[in-house]
């Protein structure tokens, strides 16, 4: 009887171990499972997508921003912000705006956009607007020697401050002087196909008074320039040049 009593106790403490050493078990893997997602979350950085012509999206934790949306094949409604350098037909669709809007989206774009939408807020070259963790901050957009886009027009360019990046959008431009003014540039989204704003030459050039970490060519492959343009602006860049396909996303980290 006393050794069945014994055996009964030295059970029913190693049941008890057993149930500890489980639940310290479960709490390692709990926190080596919160540790992964925090490395996961942290690995997803910022994303650019260029959506084709001048589009593009870019994404940080639970930030959507959409610039000058055209052409769009889906309706997410998912944006946070959407940016709009100009009233052109290919970067002012109200029709896309609609497709990535939902009830909380801002919009910031040219007094003219401005006024055809009837809401949002207009920026100008030089005035900085900040909506939630993004900064925004107008620079002039024009053609110096065409009519296309006149500097009088007021039409912009955006610098966006997301995350840890300073991302330049450049808009319907040629080379200015204000390109100049601009500092510490992770990447600069630049038009490369000519006619209407910078030919791929010229864009090189605003690499060199911009000074990007990297840059990405936009305004090909639709209405004026194509792949050689991109190509063209890649080999003559001072600095790193990604050339995206349509649709094709990246990160920015």
């Amino acid at each position: 009887m006393q050794n069945l009593r014994l055996f009964i106790l030295a059970a029913s403490l190693g049941l008890i171990v057993a149930g500890c050493r489980k639940d310290t078990t479960d709490t390692q893997t709990k926190e080596i499972e919160g540790k992964d997602q925090i490395r996961k979350e942290a690995a997803m950085g910022i994303t650019l997508q260029w959506l084709g012509h001048a589009s593009f999206k870019i994404c940080h934790e639970d930030t959507v921003i959409y610039i000058d949306p055209w052409k769009l094949k889906d309706s997410p409604h998912d944006a946070t912000l959407v940016l709009v350098s100009h009233s052109h037909y290919d970067h002012y669709s109200a029709e896309d705006i609609a497709k990535v809007s939902g009830p909380d989206t801002k919009l910031v774009a040219s007094a003219d956009v401005i006024a055809k939408e009837k809401a949002g807020l207009a920026i100008t070259p030089g005035q900085t607007i900040e909506i939630g963790s993004v900064r925004v901050t107008g620079v002039a957009a024009y053609n110096p020697n065409k009519q296309f886009h006149p500097k009088s027009n007021s039409w912009v360019g955006f610098v966006i401050e997301l995350g840890s990046k300073r991302i330049y959008y450049a808009g319907d431009t040629d080379l200015t002087d204000e390109m100049k003014a601009l500092k510490d540039i992770d990447v600069a989204l630049l038009p490369v196909g000519g006619t209407y704003t910078m030919n791929a030459g010229e864009a090189a050039k605003a690499t060199e008074r911009i000074k990007p970490e990297r840059a990405i060519p936009y305004h090909w492959g639709d209405i004026v320039g194509g792949r050689a343009d991109a190509e063209a602006f890649s080999k003559a860049a001072e600095c790193e040049v990604q050339i995206l396909s349509p649709g094709e996303t990246i990160s920015l980290d």
